[in-house]
């Protein structure tokens, strides 16, 4: 059989592809050459003719096939050409349509467009006259406006003056409402002439209505006896008309109230009906309410006669005076405030608590006085300290006795002013260097005030550190009350800067005692360090502190957190460690030096003082009992004096005091032996004497066993076989 080889085959595809691609005229088809097509071509033959030579018959068929296929496409190619024509004809036909239309639209836009522009140049003049007129027109409507607003001013104020003439106050202060209503209406109209003259006659009648109702009001008030100076010693209703005066009182402060909550009235109060401190007050604030300030009126002018100019009671060594007296007047009023004032403040719906606001007006004047008197002390330390102390002191008061808010401000602020702040810290410091001194040289530093007091002297405390830390508490007693975080952490680093320097101090004492450490103050010092770690591992854990570590955290202080990685700063943050992490770490470090010094001067004391315990011991059983013999009565009576009497003497020092005997005691073991015991002893120490010198057998056992059940342990064995040898009698002597 003949196999067609791959030449033949080249060609005969060649043939093919030739053919079709002949036959293919502008067809979309590979080059002939391409070698792509061949390839397909060649796998074509290959799958239709194979490697059998018969098949090759069938080439013609098949290329007769192929040439229909390609006339098939050709006809399609041919009739989808012939269909595009049309179409695009006609869509080039209604584009050239629509250009030719908008050519036309164009046209008649650009006519348009040019009568228009003649209309409007023909009407020009009419516009520029008719734009006149209606500037005029416009001109005249507000003036007219202006003229109305001026008319109802003017009637607003007729109708005040003709209400305040017939004593309608009410009717008075609704027409001020009004006023004001327009002057709020009038904020954006620009008339600023109008504007100022509508607020003057504002001012002029709230001030002409506020000024007759203060009339009304204290008068009514010195009828109910105010202001109260003293304690309250009978009823405050008075006993004679006084329905009418309660009436007359509700009325005036709700008349009050409402004038002063008119709308924008209250910018418009005259400075003179207020206190003059008022002025002082934190902007953020609301103004105190009207019927308090004019009772505030009789209590200002006395606190300025008393505490200024040149009278005794002024004294800047005597803040508490007037910090006192106001505290007075507060405790004093404040029945008159809830019994008379609140009710009727209730029943008007007004939010005002009628003591607070007292307490908010008399505060005004003291802290007027305070911030006065603090920029004079900053140069004497001592009357500075008396003045913080004061005001401290009544921040307490007022807080707890007079129920004071603590959102509103009091005095403590006034504390906070850098230089004010600056010098409390300064003298602070000092004086707590000074009483630093002072402790350490005191002549019971060192010793425990509770030393006599078994169960209070737990940790043998010496009074040098526990006045120190009773110091530090003092300090933060006094700046825990600050409303800001940032100063309470400077004093926390003023504290943290105290313990360090009494570290310090603690240290240069101790290595003078280290050449002692079983000193009394050496081991003082060592609880004075305990204490101080065992008070601040408490203050790591006390809210206080807690919040002031949170504030350290956030506001990122350098005085607390100054040097720290991060890795600590975290730590701090999560709460994980204290702001006393560090002073900790120091005083663990010095507690345990010394605990170290102490062990090795302990264990050192201990080896000397055993060795001359076991020579003593050992002088003992030489001298009292190695050189006399003993009968059984004899021996008796040593185990009695001794266990009796020598023994229980040196109870009182140790628990048990035989352990330093233990030579002697196992002595006595052996001497008072019965006869049989001890005669088994010493043939059994004869024997391994015997044993020794290889005169005996070897599987006997030690001697050492029988000692050990008798209780010696101490005691060799040639010592017990002189002490058996030291038994007056044995049988058959």
């Amino acid at each position: 059989a003949w196999t067609p080889n791959h030449s033949m085959m080249k060609k005969l595809t060649g043939s093919l592809l030739e053919s079709v691609y002949t036959s293919s005229k502008g067809s979309e088809c590979l080059p002939a050459d391409s070698g792509t097509g061949r390839d397909y071509l060649v796998d074509f033959l290959e799958k239709e003719v194979g490697s059998d030579l018969k098949s090759l018959k069938n080439v013609g068929d098949l290329l007769e096939k192929l040439r229909e296929e390609n006339s098939g496409l050709e006809k399609q190619v041919v009739t989808v050409s012939s269909c595009v024509p049309p179409k695009v004809s006609a869509a080039l036909s209604a584009a050239e349509e629509a250009a030719c239309s908008l050519k036309d639209l164009l046209q008649k836009e650009q006519l348009i467009s040019n009568k228009l522009h003649q209309h409007l140049q023909g009407t020009q003049p009419w516009m520029d006259n008719l734009g006149q007129t209606l500037n005029q027109v416009d001109t005249i409507e507000r003036n007219v406006k202006y003229l109305r607003c001026l008319q109802h001013i003017e009637e607003l104020s007729a109708a005040v003056q003709q209400c305040l003439m017939t004593s309608s106050v009410w009717e008075a202060i609704r027409a001020v409402d009004n006023m004001a209503a327009l002057d709020a209406g009038l904020n954006q109209s620009g008339c600023s002439h109008l504007q100022d003259y509508l607020r003057e006659t504002l001012h002029f009648w709230h001030k002409i209505i506020k000024d007759r109702l203060a009339s009304d009001f204290e008068k009514v008030l010195i009828q109910l006896h105010w202001p109260i100076i003293s304690p309250p010693t009978q009823s405050l209703t008075p006993t004679a008309n006084g329905q009418e005066i309660n009436s007359q009182l509700e009325l005036l402060v709700a008349q009050l109230l409402a004038l002063q909550t008119s709308p924008l009235a209250s910018c418009h109060v005259a400075p003179s009906t207020q206190p003059a401190s008022l002025a002082t007050a934190p902007s953020q604030v609301p103004p105190l309410c009207l019927p308090i300030q004019i009772m505030l009126l009789p209590l200002s002018r006395r606190f300025r006669y008393h505490f200024y100019g040149n009278r005794q009671t002024n004294s800047l060594s005597k803040p508490e005076w007037y910090l006192t007296q106001v505290l007075m007047w507060m405790g004093n009023s404040s029945a008159f405030m809830e019994e008379k004032i609140q009710p009727i403040l209730d029943r008007a719906e007004a939010p005002i608590s009628a003591m607070v606001e007292l307490c908010r007006g008399l505060l005004c004047l003291v802290q007027e006085k305070v911030a006065s008197d603090a920029s004079r002390l900053l140069y004497d330390d001592v009357l500075f300290c008396h003045l913080v102390e004061e005001v401290l002191q009544f921040e307490k008061e007022l807080r707890s006795n007079q129920s004071y808010p603590q959102a509103l401000p009091g005095l403590l602020h006034l504390l906070l002013e850098d230089a004010t702040l600056q010098k409390w810290l300064t003298v602070e410091k000092k004086m707590a260097v000074e009483k630093m001194d002072a402790m350490l040289s005191a002549e019971g530093a060192w010793s425990s005030q509770y030393k006599d007091i078994s169960d209070m002297d737990e940790l043998k405390t010496p009074d040098c550190a526990e006045t120190f830390m009773t110091l530090l508490q003092v300090i933060t007693e006094r700046y825990r009350a600050l409303p800001c975080p940032s100063a309470q952490l400077k004093f926390l680093g003023l504290q943290r800067e105290l313990l360090d320097d009494f570290r310090i101090r603690l240290t240069q004492v101790m290595k003078e005692e280290s050449r002692f450490p079983l000193g009394a103050r050496y081991c003082a010092i060592l609880n004075a360090v305990n204490y101080i770690s065992t008070i601040l591992g408490d203050w790591g854990d006390n809210v206080f502190f807690l919040q002031l570590q949170q504030a350290a955290v956030s506001l990122g202080e350098e005085v607390v957190m100054g040097g720290l990685g991060v890795m600590e700063v975290g730590r701090l943050a999560s709460l994980e460690g204290s702001l006393f992490e560090g002073l900790l770490a120091l005083l663990d470090r010095l507690k345990g030096d010394m605990m170290g010094r102490l062990l090795e001067w302990t264990m050192r004391e201990i080896t000397e003082k055993e060795e001359h315990q076991a020579d003593r011991v050992l002088v003992f059983l030489r001298q009292v009992i190695l050189s006399n013999h003993f009968s059984e009565g004899g021996a008796a009576q040593l185990q009695f004096d001794m266990t009796r009497n020598l023994f229980p003497l040196f109870g009182h020092y140790c628990k048990r005091p035989e352990n330093f005997f233990k030579h002697v005691k196992e002595a006595c073991i052996i001497l008072c032996l019965n006869v049989g015991s001890a005669i088994l002893l010493r043939n059994l120490l004869k024997e391994s004497e015997e044993q020794g010198t290889g005169l005996a057998s070897a599987e006997d056992p030690p001697p050492e066993c029988a000692l050990n059940e008798l209780g010696v342990y101490c005691l060799a064995s040639c010592d017990v076989s002189i002490l058996l040898n030291l038994r007056a009698s044995w049988p058959g002597q």
